[in-house]
């Protein structure tokens, strides 16, 4: 009866880590992109298979704050899938570029902790370029700042094997296609955070569907 279906039943357990670009500043709270994520992931599996997404990230958050926000809201160790991306208010507050050196490994290493210590659980995903916005005026200096930032994440995540997601290109875009910018005329829009799920969705889909082998 009942009992057998309910075991049948698999819930895959979905963390996001970030800040405004993982919140969804000034977009609906289903538009943000782990949401979509979320949504894109569900209509790939069985009416049986279950996602629960936990979000700790909001606007304006450094490296430093993300972590301290983990240490306060502790969260379990057991999760399927763990999303992060951060690092623009490093670059936007001018802090220094070791911190972020130091830090973004830091949180790699947790977020991975976070995936029961697997590291194929992780997604790191690139950090956006609002130059390419109205409030960045296509600056020469932002883009310069984030491709530094951007570079460091890939090429440490590229050495130890974890997957990232470059999804910067698509905010480039910004300037020439105004309905990726959101209203606030500085944050991706729900468009372009569909975007951004358009190339995660995949990676994320093989993590999960060699979870369902085992």
């Amino acid at each position: 009866g009942t009992a057998s279906n309910e075991d049948d039943k698999k819930t895959f357990r979905i963390l996001s880590l970030g800040d405004s670009y993982t919140i969804g500043e000034s977009v609906c709270d289903t538009c943000k992109f782990p949401e979509q994520l979320k949504t894109e992931l569900k209509s790939e599996f069985d009416t049986n298979v279950e996602f629960e997404l936990q979000v700790i990230a909001q606007t304006g958050w450094t490296t430093s704050s993300l972590i301290s926000a983990i240490n306060t809201e502790k969260p379990k160790d057991n999760f399927d899938l763990v999303t992060l991306l951060i690092g623009v208010n490093n670059q936007f507050q001018g802090r220094p570029f070791s911190l972020f050196e130091n830090e973004f490994i830091r949180l790699v290493n947790t977020a991975t902790r976070l995936a029961n210590s697997q590291k194929d659980k992780v997604i790191v995903v690139s950090i956006p370029d609002y130059a390419f916005t109205p409030f960045g005026k296509g600056n020469v200096n932002i883009s310069n700042g984030i491709n530094r930032y951007n570079n460091f994440a890939e090429n440490y995540c590229e050495s130890i094997s974890v997957s990232y997601v470059n999804i910067t290109d698509i905010t480039r875009d910004g300037l020439n296609n105004t309905a990726l910018v959101a209203s606030d005329r500085l944050h991706p829009s729900e468009l372009a955070y569909s975007k951004f799920v358009e190339r995660i969705l995949p990676v994320a889909l093989e993590k999960l569907k060699s979870q369902c082998q085992n």
